[in-house]
């Protein structure tokens, strides 16, 4: 399979390459504002597009939408590419299909609670260790009691019922403080306040549409929205690496692979990094680490190499470094640990070419035969084919009435889930509660009036109870018969023993 053509060595005048068998242990692109690393990557997603390879990347600036729409072909282009050797150079545009959490630019991308799960989400909701143990708890009690968590709505009713039968729910399953919940509910506020609320919910994502092949052989390329979504870097970052997970996670086992079956680049890299507690940097290296075998190749774009962990960075065979401006300690720190990084070159002086290096040039070193790193070379990178610029919006409508998804994701749907269910129930509990109860005899005897009805109801009698008068009635009948009986029936006996009367 032809190798990615990157661009040509100064160094050494060879064409600088990317084997495709090897384009799954990922790669850094690293370099300072305005050195060229947006058109690298643009090079990049092209060529394993060519080469079949779905590609998802992240459109943080908004230029690289410019994929979608073939390139303007000017003299200084075509004359770059001929100088690097590139034969068969042609203004063209890339299968894209694109992608917006808000839904404005592109398909909506949505996910359910419970795909996320409690520990992105709680990095997401800026959780501390007490508040995170909540809501694992929340999300073990929706697991116990068959309650779907789809939606932000579906997680704030559980928190209600958490708060509610919280003594019941401390005993079982571990103490849960009305302030933990509060704090859970406060930063859920924010969260739908960022935009979080339209993130979750269905439909869901699925892997398989961001894994397309065109009908001409061509890989899709993903391409997410992000200029608005960067302004919020901790949903940014933490749906990234949701979708990383879910990667790791539902990918078979494949091992090497003569392509990868997706490259996945993620761009302002240090964003992921940035305040993350070490089990989550543990968590990321593990996926780095294990995704290769699943045919995922993961290229992360940030400024400085050392934005990345050590241990990271050492999991990164495929390596493009642009210029870094050594202006401040910092700088020179980061200067000295990207030229440390590179298989050295006897003809090049890392250290020094890195802070002269120009625009759309770089330091580039790729993993060769058996693996191996190539030694360092300074390389012109070779232009793309697309527009390297913003499209239109007439041109991005046009790009999305062709999307291989259609309108799938377009409309939200609502299910019956934990919200429902438990308003569901919420409504029984009032209903049974205001139903009439059965009412007492004294309690009818009383229903018509006060004082003065039991007053009557003594003397006259009701219904079911008779009164005075009824009393004394039926007790002078009696004694009146009982009298005139014993009266009869002393008459009856006399006249048969013949007494006296």
């Amino acid at each position: 399979m032809d190798p990615i053509l990157l661009g040509k060595g100064v160094t050494d005048d060879i064409a600088v390459t990317l084997l495709p068998r090897f384009g799954n242990r990922h790669g850094l692109v690293a370099g300072a504002t305005g050195t060229g690393k947006t058109v690298t990557l643009m090079t990049l997603a092209e060529g394993f597009s060519r080469l079949g390879v779905p590609v998802f990347l992240a459109d943080v600036k908004g230029d690289v939408a410019g994929l979608a729409v073939a390139g303007d072909g000017g003299e200084k282009l075509a004359q770059r590419a001929a100088d690097i050797g590139v034969t068969d150079y042609a203004a063209a545009a890339s299968p894209v299909v694109f992608w917006d959490l808000y839904g404005k630019l592109g398909h909506p991308v949505r996910t359910t609670v419970s795909e996320m799960g409690p520990t992105l989400l709680s990095r997401i909701l800026e959780l501390n260790d007490t508040q995170s143990g909540v809501l694992d708890i929340v999300f073990k009690l929706a697991d116990d009691r068959g309650l779907l968590l789809l939606d932000l709505e579906d997680l704030r009713a559980l928190l209600n019922l958490v708060a509610e039968e919280r003594k019941d729910i401390s005993t079982e399953y571990g103490l849960v403080s009305a302030q933990s919940v509060a704090a859970i509910q406060r930063s859920l506020l924010r969260l739908s306040q960022d935009g979080g609320e339209a993130f979750f919910g269905e439909p869901a994502l699925e892997l398989a549409d961001i894994m397309r092949v065109n009908h001409d052989g061509r890989g899709v390329i993903g391409i997410l929205a992000a200029a608005q979504l960067i302004l919020k870097p901790r949903l940014y970052s933490t749906f990234l690496l949701w979708l990383l997970s879910e990667l790791f996670e539902q990918l078979p086992e494949v091992g090497d692979l003569e392509k990868p079956k997706l490259v996945f680049i993620f761009d302002e890299a240090h964003l992921l990094f940035d305040d993350a507690p070490p089990a989550l940097v543990q968590r990321i290296e593990q996926v780095v680490r294990l995704i290769r075998s699943k045919g995922v190749g993961v290229y992360f774009c940030s400024q400085f190499p050392d934005d990345v962990p050590a241990n990271i960075l050492g999991q990164l065979g495929n390596r493009v470094q642009h210029a870094l401006r050594a202006f401040t300690p910092r700088d020179q720190k980061a200067v000295k640990t990207a030229g440390e990084t590179f298989v050295p070159n006897p003809k090049l002086d890392v250290v020094a070419t890195l802070s002269q290096l120009g625009t759309g040039e770089a330091l580039v070193s790729t993993l060769q035969d058996k693996g191996i790193p190539s030694p360092v070379q300074k390389t012109l990178i070779a232009p793309p084919r697309c527009r390297m610029g913003s499209i239109t919006d007439a041109e991005r409508a046009q790009a999305r009435a062709g999307s291989p998804v259609g309108t799938r994701y377009d409309t939200a749907v609502n299910r019956e889930s934990a919200a429902e269910l438990l308003a569901q129930r919420a409504e029984k509990v009032v209903e049974k509660a205001d139903a009439p109860k059965a009412r007492t005899r004294e309690q009818d005897d009383t229903q018509e009036g006060g004082f003065g009805q039991s007053i009557k109801d003594a003397i006259f009698g009701t219904k079911r109870r008779q009164g005075m008068l009824e009393t004394m009635a039926k007790q002078t009948t009696r004694t009146v018969g009982t009298k005139l009986g014993n009266q009869i029936v002393r008459g009856i006996l006399g006249g048969i023993f013949g007494g006296k009367r």
